[in-house]
């Protein structure tokens, strides 16, 4: 087994895994993830919750965020479908802060997202059913949820067209402009 790459990204802490999948007639075998390797690419964190998602082609979810003690690392993967993954600098302070990084997770590809706490967090579907994983470091606190406009000019995130309008929840669609939120930290 060759193990897994680790892509930096133009974000310091903001990585990309690329898994060694192993193909053949019967279909394939991943390690999603391995706490030693994880820790020795740069990823020491304490997984404590597991979420997943599916969605339809077009929906938008995010950019959100846990403030205070509640903040959370995710590892992001895609199971079935393709997603659009898109993580905001939002710490105060930093040299990045508004700046984001993208990549396009899919199944096909088995890519992962590590995107650390100070990181607004959102994705848009590119596929029709899509089933979205991840792993958090932190438990989930409704009181300490937010979220940023996905679209804010500000940002300037060039959101990919998934052939259709994109489908918001209503509390998405309410979220603030990069200006007016508290930065995280």
């Amino acid at each position: 087994m060759r193990g897994m790459e680790v892509l930096t990204t133009c974000i310091a802490g903001v990585k990309v895994i690329v898994p060694d999948v192993h193909r053949d007639a019967r279909g394939y075998f991943a390690e999603t993830y391995n706490e030693e390797r994880y820790a020795k690419a740069g990823i020491s964190v304490r997984f404590v919750q597991d979420n997943e998602s599916q969605s339809s082609r077009g929906v938008l979810r995010g950019l959100h965020w846990q403030a205070g003690e509640h903040a959370q690392a995710k590892l992001v993967r895609v199971i079935r479908g393709a997603v659009w993954d898109v993580a905001v600098d939002i710490r105060k302070g930093s040299p990045t802060f508004g700046k984001s990084v993208s990549c396009e997770l899919t199944a096909e590809n088995g890519r992962q997202f590590f995107i650390p706490r100070g990181f607004a967090h959102g994705f848009v579907v590119l596929a029709d059913d899509t089933l979205f994983s991840y792993k958090c470091d932190n438990l989930y606190c409704k009181e300490s949820e937010r979220g940023l406009k996905f679209d804010d000019p500000a940002l300037g995130i060039a959101w990919p067209d998934p052939g259709c309008e994109f489908l918001l929840s209503e509390k998405d669609t309410k979220h603030p402009l990069l200006k007016d939120i508290e930065p995280w930290g």
